[in-house]
């Protein structure tokens, strides 16, 4: 029980001291660019669903 109680301990006093949060302006912008990112990747693997779906689809009905 010691064990635990010393580790949540030192969670605390690191998460408290020795790291550094971001200001709210810096989270503001690293949020937009998850945002924009996120939505760049899920278009080009759309095209690319879009795309093998045709292709496969047209060589398919080749049979």
């Amino acid at each position: 029980m010691s064990n635990i109680r010393t580790y949540i301990n030192d969670t605390v006093e690191e998460m408290r001291d020795r790291v550094s949060w971001p200001t709210y302006s810096e989270l503001q912008n690293s949020s937009v660019l998850v945002l924009i990112g996120s939505l760049i990747f899920a278009l080009v693997v759309g095209a690319m669903d879009f795309g093998f779906d045709t292709v496969l689809t047209w060589f398919y009905n080749q049979f």
